[in-house]
């Protein structure tokens, strides 16, 4: 039986996303009524659970340990609106949505888990390491989406679609964290991995501490290096965009192309982003929806759909392959994807 959602409970998850999120605000315009109020329900979630940890400092055990609390709680309050008893507006939203749009609960959970990692995990080591959580904080948002948005091709079409779907949301979460390093660093994280910090002769403790590290001369490369990485997954998520409903890809290729769009902000102040958070100017985000209005996706190339997307790593000296389902990106591994 689909729940009915009710106008109170959506427009207060509606107003969380108006406040907090400017990018998807602007894309979910392009969404059919009925998508759009889904998908400020799974923002709504998602951002509760993510200020609940934004709380604190991770050096602060006790108040750790109080976070850890609430978000359990929180986790207890999702499981209670899967079983038919919803608490508040936005788990009632949320209980709409999953039932409305036959959402798995895998990928709520899966959120939670990952943001957990962020009340006790202040620096990552390697990619992979951070991928993961990338994984669990934004590619699990991707694959929620990807219920509400539909593919109509059918459930094995769907599982390509989210494939791609948990790339691009591992993109957006790596462009968070470029933009976001000094407000990060302020709150004792650093997510930027010590390994490729290393490869510039930089560490983890000097983002943490050093509040004038964008002039040292080896910030700039390394920051780049990042850039690369995060547009390389940009372009490997694209082709999952055919495959979504008509009505969702234009706020889907809007999210991607804004998203993307601060890769160019961090860009245009010199990679500082630690004295200043990188913005899209309120033009440029008219421009992002003007464009995603005339999206039209390309047909996909059903033969590398079930081998894609893949990222390959590969030094930076070396250059982009022309397998449609393949792109490179600078580092030096095969990394797999979901």
């Amino acid at each position: 039986m689909i729940l009915r959602a009710s106008g109170a409970d959506a427009r207060e998850c509606e107003l969380i996303t108006q406040t907090h999120a400017r990018t998807f605000s602007l894309a979910s315009k392009l969404l059919p009524t009925e998508k759009r109020r889904a998908a400020y329900a799974l923002y709504a979630f998602c951002r509760i659970a993510d200020d609940l940890v934004d709380q604190v400092d991770v050096t602060d055990a006790l108040a750790g340990d109080a976070l850890a609390q609430q978000l359990g709680e929180y986790r207890s309050q999702l499981q209670a609106a899967l079983d038919g008893r919803p608490s508040d507006p936005i788990f009632r939203e949320v209980a709409w949505v999953v039932s409305a749009y036959q959402v798995s609960a895998a990928p709520l959970f899966e959120l939670l888990d990952g943001v957990a990692r962020d009340l006790s995990h202040s620096t990552y080591a390697t990619w992979c390491e951070l991928d993961q959580y990338c994984q669990g904080v934004a590619s699990s948002v991707g694959e929620m989406c990807t219920y509400v948005f539909g593919v109509p091709a059918g459930p094995v079409m769907r599982d390509h679609a989210i494939r791609y779907a948990r790339t691009l949301g591992t993109a957006m979460q790596l462009t968070n964290i470029l933009r976001d390093v000094g407000e990060d660093a302020q709150r004792g994280r650093c997510y930027l991995p010590a390994e490729d910090l290393a490869r510039f002769g930089l560490t983890p403790e000097q983002v943490l501490h050093d509040r004038q590290l964008a002039r040292d001369p080896r910030w700039r490369p390394m920051m780049q290096y990042e850039v690369s990485r995060a547009r390389a997954l940009y372009a490997a998520s694209l082709p999952g965009i055919a495959l979504l409903s008509p009505d969702a890809q234009r706020c889907a290729a809007a999210c991607a192309t804004g998203y993307a769009g601060i890769l160019s902000a961090i860009e245009a102040q010199d990679y500082d982003t630690i004295s200043a958070r990188a913005r899209i100017g309120k033009l440029a985000r008219v421009g992002i929806l003007w464009n995603a209005w005339r999206y039209r996706a390309a047909a996909p190339d059903l033969s590398t759909l079930g081998r894609g997307p893949r990222i390959i790593w590969e030094p930076a000296t070396q250059v982009a392959s022309t397998h449609p389902s393949t792109v490179h990106a600078p580092s030096d591994r095969l990394v797999p994807q979901a």
